[in-house]
């Protein structure tokens, strides 16, 4: 009796396990599917980030170049009205924009100026005046300035 009942009961078993085997191995394959997916579209999102962020680049140089060339624009148009125009119309249109600076750098001066007379009424010390009255903000503009006249004027010459 035992061998009959260890018989069904094993052939049972394995009958049973046999015909679950393919459903399991289903289940694992479905789950190693669904991470190939995931990491496929983790890697498809990354792309289109990057095609994103390339497409910004894009438009940024695009902008760029355009107000470069409005302003070459500008530089011609200003070019032949001063050609058009008298001699003495033509030197005062070319000092405009150093007038600009000078008159701003006089401003700026008589401010800095006027705070550091005031420091020195107040009684500050000669060190704490001059920290204060030249810091990083002072030293960007001044660099901006320069930067513009005279590394400006050194593209014109070598694009020349």
């Amino acid at each position: 009796m035992l061998e009959l009942l260890s018989g069904g009961l094993f052939g049972t078993i394995f009958g049973g396990l046999f015909r679950l085997a393919p459903e399991v191995l289903k289940f694992f394959d479905k789950k190693n599917e669904r991470e190939h997916e995931l990491k496929m579209f983790t890697l498809q999102t990354d792309l289109e980030k990057m095609r994103g962020e390339f497409r910004m680049e894009e438009k940024y140089v695009d902008h760029s170049t355009a107000a470069l060339d409005a302003i070459n624009s500008a530089f011609v148009q200003q070019g032949k009205a001063d050609d058009k125009a008298w001699k003495w119309v033509a030197s005062v249109s070319a000092l405009v924009r150093p007038g600009v600076t000078y008159w701003f750098m006089a401003v700026y001066s008589m401010v800095k100026g006027v705070h550091v007379y005031l420091a020195i009424k107040a009684g500050e010390s000669v060190e704490m005046i001059i920290g204060k009255a030249w810091n990083d903000e002072d030293f960007q503009l001044l660099s901006m300035i320069l930067t513009f006249w005279f590394v400006g004027r050194a593209i014109e010459k070598y694009k020349a």
